[in-house]
C-alpha cells in the first residue's frame, strides 16, 4: 500500500520468566524413582519438617495451591514407595516436591497472537469491546504452550490490556470423557488403522465408550488375536493414542484468564502446541463457539489439530483427519458457507488452498486459490488467521516470505458467496519488520494468527521476530480501497 496508513501501537507484550508453571519432574526408570523415595522415607521426622519448611519458604508464594499440586504428585508416585501408609502430611508433600519442578513457560518468547471477542461483553462503556488474545509461549527446550490475555478496545479502538497474573497453572482432565463409536470408527479408517484388530475392537465397544473401556477392550482383543503378535500390540497402542489425542480439560471457574495455560499433554504435542488461530464461529442457530486450529509437534512431525471451547474454561482437543490435513497454518472461516464448513490451508508449503467439508473433523479435498506473485512473497505464502467477513468480501490477512527469509504481513479479499474467487489483493505488504522488530529469536519476522475489526478499524496483533508481540491498526476502508 502506498502512503501506508497503518499505526503501530506503543504497547509490547514481552515474555516474563517469572511466570512459572508447576510441572511433573524426573521422568525416570522405576529403580531410580524407588531409590529417591526410599531416601526420603528414611529421613527423621524433624529433618522432613525442616526440608518441607524450606520448600514452603522458597516456593510457597510463587504458586497458588502448591499443596494440592504436590499432594497429586505424591499420589502419582505412590507406587514407588516401599510402604506409603501412615506417612505424615509433610513427608507426603516433600516426596511430591522431589518429583516436581518450576517451568518458565514464556522464558524464551511470547508471540504469534490471535484476537477474538470475549464471550462476556457485560459492563462495558458504549462502543467498547472486550477481547481475548491467545499467544504462543515458549520456554525451556523450545516447548510451546498456549497462554491467554484479555483487554478492551474503546469506541476509538484504543487498546487497553488487563495486567497478567503472576500465577499460572494447567487444567485438569475433564471427568467421564466419552467417545462416539461411529465417529471413532471413521477416524480409524481415515488414519489407515482399519483391519482385523480394529474390527474386533469396535464390536466389543458400546455406542458411547470411555477411555478406560477402550483400554480394556484393546487388551482383550490383543489377547484373543495372539496369532498377530506384534501387529496386534502395535494396533492396540495406536488406537489408544488416537483416543488420548481427543480429550477435554477444565479450568476452575475462579481462575484468572491469564493464569490458564494449555500445555502439551499428548504424544503428538510432546514438543509443542504451536500457533493457535482462534476464531469466534457462529453456529446455524445463532450461538457462538470458539475454535482454534493449531499445530501439534512431537519433535519430528507436525500435525494440524482443533481446539473447541465456549467459555475458555472447558476445552476440547480434537484430531483432524483426511488427506487435506497436512502442513501448518489452517484457518477456519467464522461461519458455514453454502451449508459447508470452510477452511484455508497451505498444504504444499508455498500456496494458499481452500477446503470445504460437511464435518469439522474430516477434510478430504483442496483447491489452490492463491500463489506467490510479488517479490516479497516468492518463497511462500500463508494466512495470518481466520478470514474476517466484511461487506466487500472475506478479508484474509496473509504472510509472505521473500529474500533473506524476511516475513511480511499483507492481505487479500475473497468473494463472500464463493471464497474460491480472489476478488482483491494488495500489491505491497501492510507490515514489514522495522528496526525495532527485526531482532529476536527468529530475525526479520512479523507474524499474526488472527485479527479483528472494531468500529471500522482493523486491529492486527502480531509477533516481532518470534520474541514478543505488539499491535497495529488501520482503517478497514483504506485496506479495501487499496485492493487490486
Amino acid at each position: 500500500m502506498n502512503n501506508n496508513p497503518i499505526t503501530r501501537a506503543n504497547l509490547v507484550l514481552r515474555p516474563d520468566p517469572a511466570r512459572v508453571l508447576l510441572r511433573p519432574f524426573l521422568r525416570t526408570d522405576d529403580a531410580r524413582a524407588k531409590r529417591i523415595c526410599e531416601s526420603v522415607i528414611a529421613l527423621p521426622e524433624e529433618e522432613v519438617q525442616r526440608l518441607w519448611e524450606q520448600v514452603q519458604t522458597e516456593f510457597g508464594q510463587r504458586h497458588e495451591r502448591i499443596d494440592e499440586f504436590l499432594q497429586r504428585r505424591f499420589e502419582q508416585i505412590r507406587l514407588y514407595l516401599p510402604g506409603g501408609e501412615g506417612l505424615s502430611r509433610e513427608r507426603r508433600l516433600l516426596l511430591g516436591s522431589y518429583f516436581s519442578h518450576e517451568y518458565s513457560l514464556e522464558a524464551a518468547a511470547l508471540f504469534n497472537p490471535s484476537m477474538v471477542p470475549h464471550p462476556d461483553q457485560s459492563g462495558l462503556p458504549e462502543g467498547a469491546l472486550r477481547f481475548i488474545m491467545s499467544l504462543r509461549a515458549t520456554g525451556e527446550g523450545h516447548i510451546s504452550s498456549i497462554t491467554f490475555r484479555s483487554g478492551t478496545l474503546d469506541a476509538q479502538s484504543h487498546i487497553a490490556l488487563t495486567p497478567a497474573s503472576r500465577y499460572c497453572f494447567e487444567p485438569v482432565q475433564a471427568p467421564s470423557l466419552s467417545y462416539e463409536k461411529g465417529l471413532f470408527e471413521r477416524k480409524i479408517q481415515e488414519l489407515g488403522l482399519e483391519g482385523r484388530f480394529s474390527r474386533h475392537l469396535l464390536r466389543e465397544l458400546p455406542d458411547v465408550f470411555t477411555l478406560e473401556e477402550l483400554r480394556k477392550g484393546a487388551l482383550r482383543v490383543k489377547g484373543e488375536l495372539r496369532a498377530l503378535k506384534q501387529q496386534a500390540s502395535d494396533m492396540a497402542q495406536k488406537v489408544v493414542m488416537l483416543a488420548q489425542s481427543n480429550y477435554e480439560v477444565q479450568f476452575t471457574g475462579d481462575s484468572n484468564l491469564s493464569e490458564r495455560v494449555l500445555f502439551p499433554t499428548t504424544p503428538s504435542q510432546s514438543n509443542g502446541i504451536e500457533d493457535a488461530r482462534f476464531v469466534q464461529f457462529e453456529n446455524e442457530d445463532g450461538s457462538k463457539t470458539y475454535y482454534a486450529t493449531y499445530t501439534a509437534y512431537d519433535g519430528r512431525m507436525i500435525l494440524p489439530q482443533f481446539i473447541e471451547t465456549t467459555d475458555f474454561l472447558h476445552f476440547k482437543f480434537i484430531t483432524l483427519n483426511g488427506p487435506a490435513v497436512k502442513n501448518k497454518g489452517m484457518a477456519l472461516f467464522p461461519r458455514k458457507i453454502q451449508g459447508h464448513y470452510a477452511m484455508l490451508g497451505r498444504q504444499d508449503y508455498e500456496n494458499i488452498y481452500l477446503m470445504f467439508s460437511d464435518h469439522l473433523h474430516f477434510w478430504n479435498t483442496t483447491q489452490i486459490i492463491l500463489k506467490p506473485r510479488y517479490p516479497w512473497e516468492y518463497i511462500q505464502m500463508g494466512n495470518c488467521g481466520s478470514p474476517i467477513e466484511t461487506e466487500a468480501g472475506w478479508l484474509v490477512l496473509s504472510h509472505g516470505v521473500g529474500a533473506m527469509r524476511k516475513y511480511s504481513i499483507s492481505a487479500f479479499l475473497l468473494d463472500r458467496d464463493d471464497p474460491s474467487r480472489v476478488i482483491g489483493r494488495l500489491r505491497e505488504p501492510l507490515i514489514t519488520p522495522n528496526e525495532n522488530e527485526r531482532e529476536g529469536y527468529v530475525p526479520n519476522v512479523v507474524y499474526s494468527c488472527g485479527s479483528l475489526v472494531h468500529k471500522g478499524q482493523l486491529i492486527i496483533p502480531y509477533a516481532m521476530s518470534d520474541s514478543a508481540s505488539t499491535f497495529a491498526t488501520l482503517p478497514l476502508d483504506d485496506i479495501l480501497v487499496a485492493m487490486e
